[in-house]
């Protein structure tokens, strides 16, 4: 017998990925899976969801594997608070992750973006979507379906906030839960009148540890009720216990330090690997760079870059376009640089709120063949993005981990990133002044204002005219090492140490491999 492990998540790619989330839920569940965990995701059935993994299935009809040839429809006994819904069970297109996609009619209305609508507004059911998503995660812990129940149920962000609370309500003691923040300014905070229609009708003192400031907190029924908190990175798990980086969750973190754990992401480094990526037209590696030279050309042609200029500098900026991303500032900032740098190309890629957008696209209008800007997420110009930029360009407000700078990185892309979070764990900073510093894999700056990131641009632009200070930083950065497998030994650690008492040895049989994993980081 394994020892099974649910991991439910709003998104996971290759179905639906709006961000780094999505990365983590899959690479997360196939590392465990190398631990010999029975690991499986439960997700929504977003229509684009649902047809992902139909096609995905429809390729596979010829496979030997029946599993991942069909979507099974599995039946849940009782109605969700949304009204009648049936689970999908599948497999993870390329992987052999069991998947459970909930398939509700409000989650099959939802497009590529399932949290907002086309003008950019929160969807007005998301309570009730995500309310479903824990009530069935719950059904499915309490054996009502043909799933078996998990020993741990990992909750991730506040989409999956309420299961803790409602496996401890429903007396499902048998099964532990985590709650993992990978974003704490999102917190699904709901008006209090909506409680019946969530199904969270309990008693009073229990539906007070939900309360926050006057509504419905899912974030903080998660953090009150499970067994385990984690988050994404050691600096981030400092910083969320402060008003500064605490979004007024601070007094309930500090409340639970005792049960808060910090463990770091990792990247899939089969995925990104210069030297075998399925994506690029042109493999290199740290010994042998010109592949990359040739991935700037194909970078160049993909977003209309003019003139096609191996020695142009290129910095890319693959992210959300929001106000933690500090669009604003970014939007402040490259006009000054681009009319300083004549040479200079900037290639942006991403989505976010509708006015940071169209500052991007006006930014292009204002540099034709200078700036190129695609809005929205496309795996292929991803790569492209990391593969031909010298540098990436990744402010932050703040930042629970920060996975777009280490996949720069294997590119030998050198990040320029606000000094927080996980950042700076991640990347070894060069120093603003003065000689390079030994073992540098980029630029890390403080403050949110123009002055500071036009600073550390101009800095990196110092660095890159000094070509054996920049080789070197490429080399570090290339060298950097956060493969998932010591990220799944620390959480197989940590699930071990919340289950049951009958349900341990189950984890402790594979703990060993997790702890030498572990040995070996420290």
């Amino acid at each position: 017998m394994q020892a099974r492990v649910l991991l439910v998540s709003s998104e996971a790619v290759p179905l639906v990925k709006t961000g780094g989330l999505a990365d983590v839920i899959t690479a997360l569940a196939v590392s465990l899976r190398k631990l010999n965990i029975d690991a499986s995701i439960l997700m929504p059935g977003y229509g684009v969801a649902i047809d992902h993994a139909r096609a995905a299935a429809g390729d596979a009809g010829d496979s030997t594997d029946s599993a991942a040839a069909s979507l099974q429809p599995l039946a849940l006994p009782r109605d969700l608070p949304g009204g009648p819904a049936r689970l999908l069970r599948g497999v993870m297109p390329g992987t052999d992750v069991p998947v459970l996609l909930l398939d509700t009619e409000r989650f099959r209305r939802r497009s590529a973006n399932p949290y907002i609508d086309q003008s950019g507004n929160e969807f007005c059911d998301n309570a009730v979507c995500f309310a479903d998503l824990a009530h069935a995660a719950v059904a499915i812990c309490a054996g009502e379906t043909a799933v078996p129940a998990p020993h741990v149920v990992h909750a991730n962000d506040w989409h999956a906030g309420l299961i803790p609370f409602l496996l401890k309500t429903a007396g499902l003691n048998h099964v532990a839960s985590m709650l993992t923040i990978h974003n704490l300014a999102f917190q699904g905070n709901y008006d209090w009148t909506l409680a019946g229609q969530l199904g969270l009708a309990h008693d009073a003192q229990a539906m007070s540890s939900l309360e926050y400031w006057g509504k419905i907190s899912f974030l903080k029924a998660g953090l009150q009720h499970a067994d385990c908190i984690t988050t994404v990175s050691k600096t981030y798990a400092e910083e969320i216990l402060t008003p500064r980086f605490g979004y007024g969750m601070e007094g309930v973190l500090n409340e639970r330090r005792a049960a808060l754990r910090a463990i770091p992401n990792g990247i899939d480094s089969a995925v990104w690997n210069p030297e075998h990526d399925p994506l690029l037209r042109h493999s290199f590696s740290v010994d042998d760079m010109r592949g990359k030279t040739l991935s700037k050309c194909d970078l160049q042609d993909m977003f209309g870059l003019l003139p096609v200029d191996p020695f142009a500098p290129i910095i890319g900026i693959g992210s959300r376009m929001s106000h933690q991303k500090m669009a604003d500032v970014v939007l402040q900032t490259l006009p000054q640089v681009l009319d300083r740098r004549e040479r200079m190309q900037v290639v942006v890629l991403g989505c976010g709120d509708r006015s940071y957008e169209e500052g991007f696209l006006d930014l292009a209008h204002r540099y034709p063949g200078r700036v190129g800007v695609h809005i929205g997420y496309d795996e292929e110009r991803a790569h492209a993005l990391h593969a031909g930029c010298d540098m990436l360009l990744h402010p932050s407000r703040f930042e629970p981990f920060g996975l777009t700078p280490l996949y720069a990185m294997r590119y030998g892309t050198i990040p320029i990133a606000s000094r927080v979070g996980g950042l700076t764990d991640t990347i070894a900073d060069v120093g603003m002044h003065g000689p390079a510093a030994a073992g540098a894999s980029g630029v890390l700056f403080d403050g949110e204002t123009a002055r500071d990131m036009e600073a550390a641009i101009e800095r990196a632009f110092a660095l890159h005219q000094d070509a054996g200070a920049w080789r070197a930083m490429q080399r570090n950065a290339m060298h950097t090492d956060f493969d998932w497998q010591t990220a799944a030994a620390a959480y197989v650690d940590a699930y071990a140490a919340i289950a049951a008492t009958e349900a341990k040895p189950l984890f402790a049989r594979k703990a060993p491999d997790a702890r030498v994993a572990l040995e070996q980081a420290a």
